[in-house]
Order: structure tokens, then sequence, then C-alpha cells
């Protein structure tokens, strides 16, 4: 199963960090490219532990559906999110939080698993691990930016 580690340093409070990562306003806009947007459960504002969003976005062509629950919570520390339903077999998502003389360290640890057995597996390695380290570098510069301090 692949897992990513990714780690972004944001100028901005651990806890800014952490609204703004469970913000589905911020979400929305930080993948605008894909057009993903919430659907249901909660749409708009800060989540908290136990709230599920389903989102609706189009990746490779193909639109998906996934909803995902924040399963562990520790404010500003970190939170999970994982999938409850959606395209993969499995979605599990850590965020982790650690302040920082410039601001705050921000960890991100993915582990996902795409259905659909062999075949699958070899998605994950050829396209997948690759295309989702891409969207999460993409997610973290947009919050780095959004949190920076403005001159």
């Amino acid at each position: 199963m692949p897992t990513i580690v990714l780690t972004t340093e944001i100028p901005a409070s651990p806890q800014a960090c952490f609204a703004a990562s469970l913000s589905v306003d911020a979400h929305t806009a930080s993948m605008r490219r894909s057009g993903e947007r919430a659907v249901a459960g909660v749409t708009s504002g800060v989540m908290g532990p136990g709230d599920t969003v389903t989102w609706r976005a189009r990746h490779f062509g193909v639109p998906f559906r996934m909803t995902s629950r924040i399963s562990a919570h520790d404010a500003p520390h970190w939170f999970v999110d994982e999938q409850v339903a959606g395209p993969f077999r499995r979605w599990w998502h850590e965020h982790r939080f650690e302040a920082t003389p410039g601001g705050t360290r921000m960890t991100d640890t993915v582990e996902f698993a795409a259905p659909a057995g062999p075949l699958g597996r070899l998605v994950e390695r050829l396209v997948l691990t690759r295309y989702m380290t891409r969207l999460l570098h993409s997610r973290n510069a947009w919050l780095a930016s959004a949190l920076a301090p403005r001159a």
C-alpha cells in the first residue's frame, strides 16, 4: 500500500494551519483545478470531530464522489480524515502541526489503496502515487500562500 509523507513549512501559527486544513471552503479553493466541491455533509466552514463531507470532483477526466470523516482530532496538533465511501479501497490522511520559529511544520501522511486488485496496484505505482503527491503539494502551497502574512 502506498504511503506519502509530505512536510510543508507554513508562516502561520499551528492554530491557523489546523483550522485552514479543516476548512471546507479552503479545500474547495485550493482544489479549484479539479472542480472539487462539497455536495453533502459539512459543505462550508470548519469541520470537527466526527463530521463528514462528500466531495465531487473530476480527476483524469472522470467524475468521482468521496465521503470522508474526521475520525481523530486533537486541536491544534493533528487530525485524521478517512474515506467512508468512494473510489479508494483505503484512504487515510493524517495531518500534523508542529510549532517552529518561523510558524508551523505541517506533515501530511497519506495511506491509500486503489480498488481492482493487481491492476489497482499497478495503477498506484504508475500513476496514482505521483498524482496524489502533486495534488498534496499544490494544496499545501495554496495553504502556505493563503496563510502567509501580507506586507
